[in-house]
């Protein structure tokens, strides 16, 4: 279970700042502001630690850059407004984490991105190889295309999907507000910091407020949402202040700062409950005895020389049962190839792929990433 004294040791995190944050109360972006936040995200990154930045404040920066005062309501106003600031936004990020010899990588989602398959497994596979590639990814909804049942809502929730995208070992929701408080702050000044508690407390909900500041989309409820989301692939997590000093480093040093936020389950048994009980198991791979032992023993990824007969029709991202000779289920996963190319590719080598595909997806069938022992 993850604690204050254990968070030195996560690995990955995904970082989310908000509007209030970052645009000075809707009078544009605080580019100084953001130095501070970049310092301690790139000195992490420097550190070998990997970082996914959610950023708010497109929406408020092309509201400042086309003169308007409110936040527009309608749809498409909304969309252009994310469109006009998005490119300040990118490029304030850019410049901060260039000085300190570090890419950015612009990335944009929607809600239809991670709910199709086939595409989550696109995004996991790009966030993953900008990470292993030193970058810092900047996510942000992709507002200029999403419909409103295809869109988030917020970027809290945004940033807790991606931690359970990439299976990230913590979620910090950097706010306005040091943290979650037992009553609200603003009109009971004997209000407490709630230090650590389950996600899952039913109290949450009784002390959470809606945002006061009409530039982001949501208060502390979508904040506690937005956790239990996280929950869901074991993720905890921290929601704090952006304007404390140090706040990232100080939560890396496992300092108490803001709400903790705790998962009951850790990150294992999270995914596992997920792919085993929440997803619909569309075909079924017959393994070898090796392919069984090196699953089993070593924990590797299933390679396509390991199978020997593919049963049922399923596509790319979809989840599949791995059994043994005997037809005993030994595993499941999401498989990175649709029924009939492996079908095509069932017992030949990787190196063989393009030359059977004329293509190559993926070197493995399911990466271990993606695939639970049961």
């Amino acid at each position: 279970m993850i604690s204050r004294e254990t968070i030195n040791e996560t690995r990955r995190w995904v970082v989310k700042i908000g509007s209030a944050l970052l645009t000075r109360d809707g009078r544009g972006l605080e580019r100084g502001m953001l130095n501070p936040w970049v310092e301690q995200m790139a000195a992490r990154r420097h550190a070998g630690r990997e970082i996914v930045l959610v950023s708010s404040g497109a929406v408020a920066e092309g509201m400042v850059r086309m003169g308007w005062q409110r936040r527009p309501r309608a749809l498409h106003d909304l969309q252009a407004a994310a469109a006009i600031g998005q490119m300040g936004l990118v490029r304030a990020y850019e410049d901060c984490f260039q000085t300190r010899d570090l890419h950015t990588a612009q990335v944009l989602l929607t809600r239809d991105d991670l709910a199709n398959r086939a595409r989550y497994l696109n995004a996991r596979s790009t966030l993953r190889t900008l990470l292993r590639l030193g970058v810092i990814p900047v996510v942000n909804e992709n507002d200029t295309v999403a419909t409103d049942e295809l869109r988030f809502g917020d970027n809290d929730t945004l940033a807790a999907l991606v931690a359970n995208l990439i299976e990230a070992d913590l979620l910090v929701l950097l706010t306005d507000q040091e943290g979650l408080f037992d009553q609200d702050p603003r009109f009971n000044p004997e209000a407490r910091l709630i230090a650590e508690t389950w996600v899952d407390d039913p109290l949450l909900e009784q002390v959470a407020g809606g945002s006061v500041t009409g530039l982001g989309t949501g208060g502390m409820v979508t904040k506690i949402r937005a956790a239990r989301l996280a929950a869901r692939s074991g993720t905890p997590t921290v929601i704090a202040s952006g304007l404390g000093e140090q706040t990232l480093t100080r939560v890396g040093r496992g300092e108490s700062v803001g709400t903790l936020l705790i998962p009951f389950q850790g990150p294992q048994a999270a995914r596992k409950q997920w792919l085993a009980g929440h997803l619909q198991v569309r075909g079924r791979l017959t393994l070898d005895a090796g392919a069984v032992q090196a699953l089993r023993e070593k924990g590797t990824s299933l390679l396509a020389v390991g199978v020997q007969a593919v049963h049922g029709e399923f596509d790319r991202g979809e989840v599949v049962a791995c059994v043994d000779e005997s037809g005993r289920e030994v595993a499941r996963g999401l498989v990175n190839y649709d029924a009939q190319e492996t079908v095509r590719i069932k017992g030949k080598p990787s190196h063989l792929f393009e030359s059977i595909l004329g293509y190559i997806d993926d070197e493995e069938l399911i990466h271990r990433d993606n695939l639970v022992l049961l």
